[in-house]
């Protein structure tokens, strides 16, 4: 019953805060023409205002302006903060958008999904059935999806799934979890309409950690149609905070803290933001965006 219960629940926040980009990629007339009248209402998104970010793959060389001697960090990359900082009244610098449901692309169903080829060999047709030149950056965004979701599923204790359907991501879900396991789905919540995309946000109560095993975070990804790449570990802290912007904003936002990022790249980028290096003690924490999904089990 907890899962059929969650499942609706994951349903609904899906279809209220499934942002993933501010100015769709409309769905080309060829996939209609395939697909048939009955996906004409169907929107497909382009590169989200805020893409997934592989936090154990980005380099501090792909955020870092060569025309400055001592380089310009882009304020999209300051995502990062130590969990000293998780406190009442202080205040963290970060790059929070505010995504726009009504542009918000639903998940496939697992039906839809299945129609249509997800895997890295399958990009030349892919390209050609989204009416997408080889040369376009929604076919390098591709092309990055699909090899990324093509690497191992299991790595460094971590499990990853690409999720094309609500029905598979539950699955994923449920996989990490466990069948009988209840659970609950949180997401970082805007409550103010706000244009800025990077501020100062003060802490406004005292942050509330998220007691739970095991968690699983889904993030959406550049693609034209809704895909979230979802990952489970057991050893991340996640926090609750309430925030209030330099202009009026206010978050209810959920934070996540690597505890050990032994096994992350020294040239991450949250080290040099941090001043801090990959290690088993050495913390790097961050803000979910509001199109992400974090799925955590509920207390007994």
């Amino acid at each position: 019953m907890g899962l059929h219960l969650a499942s609706w629940k994951v349903l609904l926040v899906l279809l209220l805060v499934c942002a993933c980009t501010s100015g769709a990629w409309k769905m080309s007339g060829k996939y209609l023409k395939e697909q048939g009248d009955s996906h004409q209402q169907i929107e497909v998104p382009g590169k989200s205002e805020h893409p997934m970010v592989d936090h154990h793959k980005i380099h501090a060389k792909q955020a870092i302006e060569p025309s400055s001697h001592m380089g310009h960090i882009d304020n999209s990359v300051r995502l990062f903060f130590k969990i000293t900082d998780l406190k009442l009244s202080n205040i963290i610098p970060t790059y929070l958008p505010q995504t726009d449901p009504s542009n918000s692309p639903h998940l496939f169903s697992r039906e839809q999904a299945d129609t249509i080829p997800f895997s890295l060999k399958d990009l030349p047709y892919l390209l050609d059935l989204f009416s997408y030149s080889n040369d376009s950056p929604q076919a390098k965004a591709m092309e990055d999806a699909l090899r990324m979701c093509g690497t191992n599923d299991h790595l460094n204790g971590e499990l990853k799934f690409c999720a094309t359907s609500l029905e598979s991501m539950l699955d994923f879900v449920r996989s990490v979890f466990g069948l009988k396991t209840d659970f609950e789905v949180l997401s970082t919540t805007h409550l103010v309409k706000s244009t800025a995309i990077f501020q100062n946000y003060t802490i406004l109560e005292d942050p509330e950690e998220i007691s739970s095993p095991k968690m699983v975070a889904c993030h959406t990804m550049p693609y034209p149609y809704a895909i979230f790449y979802c990952h489970g570990r057991a050893d991340n802290k996640l926090f609750k905070v309430s925030l209030g912007g330099e202009d009026g904003d206010r978050v209810e936002a959920v934070a996540v803290c690597h505890m050990d990022t032994s096994h992350w790249s020294p040239d991450h980028i949250s080290f040099r933001l941090l001043g801090t290096k990959p290690g088993i003690d050495s913390h790097v924490c961050h803000f979910f965006p509001t199109d992400n999904l974090v799925f955590v089990q509920k207390s007994t």
